[in-house]
């Protein structure tokens, strides 16, 4: 791991207080216990929501936001949930996916229309979703592949509702896909399909909601560019859709249309996606990842990819974990966060562009515009 000082051997500051991470593509961002949002990485379009279009590679904070209770981020734009059920969102609009009726580009948080009484909120390539208290499912953006589930393959500006779909618990957002937990256990799943990443058998491309084959006791679900990847109740971990790279972990590269499981993982408490690897947390603190590892997104010290679970280098104590295209994030329960792969937008947000094939801790900001020191 890093030695905690910076390139001149001073004492740096790092980014604490954190209770909930989240990535982009590109970009990382951050929760803090006091509800505010900090982001760093790419930032062309505005995604970081500080009010300007300068890549950071250090958090810096989103304007305006003081009461967030959750976040989510895509390719190219971020959200989050306020304590009063509303969502905002920021950054590229040009299909609509931030929800306010336009197509404008947002460098700065604006609320997403019509929306309240929201649970969850999650992020596609082109498209949000978001969970109401109702068990209903609501979305926007890009329908190209259909994955808004309205029945249409015309964008939606503002916020439209999933079709025949109730008592559901929990949403996740594909690439072009998107998927939902329903109390009873089981998954629904609609749009592109053209790597099974749907699972119900077939490459079909659906335009309402369809049932992911054989899959009951489903407690997390997280949905990749192409691929799926669920945790069951027991522990396991199994996934659906591309598996070029190895990110279904069962230790082959075959595209699978129906559930595999991951092999060699037990007592797992939490996954997440990426765009073609894959993460997951276990019961002991330990994280374990597998899939492309190009630039070290892996994070276990190598530049090889893996088709099956190797354990991240050095880091224990993890309560949250998060993937974004190339890099992948941890949550430890100091409230510090950490990072590994891909650094070329400042994603990793130690300060650097340089990749990193092991975590680095991420330092704290200090930008007057963009709201002050994440470290106090």
């Amino acid at each position: 791991m890093n030695s905690g000082t910076t390139s001149s051997g001073s004492q740096s500051l790092f980014l604490r207080g954190v209770t909930s991470i989240a990535c982009g593509v590109w970009h990382s961002i951050a929760l803090r216990a006091d509800g505010t949002v900090w982001t760093w990485g790419h930032n062309a379009d505005g995604q970081l929501g500080d009010g300007t279009f300068e890549q950071r590679s250090a958090p810096v904070k989103v304007k305006g936001l003081t009461d967030a209770i959750a976040i989510a981020g895509r390719i190219w734009h971020t959200l989050a949930l306020r304590s009063d059920g509303t969502v905002w969102a920021w950054g590229h609009n040009g299909d609509g996916q931030l929800g306010d009726g336009t197509t404008i580009n947002r460098p700065a948080p604006v609320r997403v229309a019509g929306l309240n009484a929201i649970t969850s909120v999650v992020g596609g390539r082109e498209h949000a979703v978001a969970l109401r208290a109702d068990g209903t499912v609501w979305a926007w953006g890009s329908s190209e592949f259909h994955q808004l589930g309205d029945g249409t393959e015309t964008e939606k500006l503002t916020p439209v509702q999933v079709r025949g779909l109730t008592a559901v618990t929990a949403i996740t957002g594909g690439g072009w896909h998107t998927i939902a937990l329903r109390a009873d256990g089981t998954l629904w799943a609609w749009g592109n399909n053209e790597f099974g990443q749907l699972g119900d058998g077939t490459v079909d491309e659906h335009f309402y909601p369809v049932q992911v084959k054989n899959m009951f006791g489903v407690v997390a679900v997280s949905g990749g560019r192409e691929h799926t990847i669920v945790l069951k109740a027991d522990g396991t971990v199994w996934g659906w859709g591309r598996n070029d790279a190895g990110q279904l972990g069962d230790g082959s590269t075959k595209d699978r249309l129906d559930p595999v499981q991951v092999a060699d993982l037990s007592g797992v408490s939490a996954i997440a996606k990426a765009r073609n690897h894959t993460l997951a947390l276990k019961n002991d603190g330990t994280v374990w990842a597998w899939g492309k590892n190009d630039v070290g997104q892996l994070g276990n010290g190598s530049l090889e990819d893996s088709l099956t679970p190797v354990q991240v280098e050095k880091l224990t104590g993890v309560t949250a974990i998060a993937g974004g295209g190339w890099h992948s994030l941890a949550l430890r329960a100091d409230g510090t966060v950490w990072s590994w792969g891909s650094n070329n937008n400042g994603q990793l947000g130690n300060g650097t562009n340089l990749d990193s094939k092991v975590p680095v801790q991420c330092i704290a900001g200090n930008d007057p515009q963009a709201g002050g020191n994440c470290c106090n």
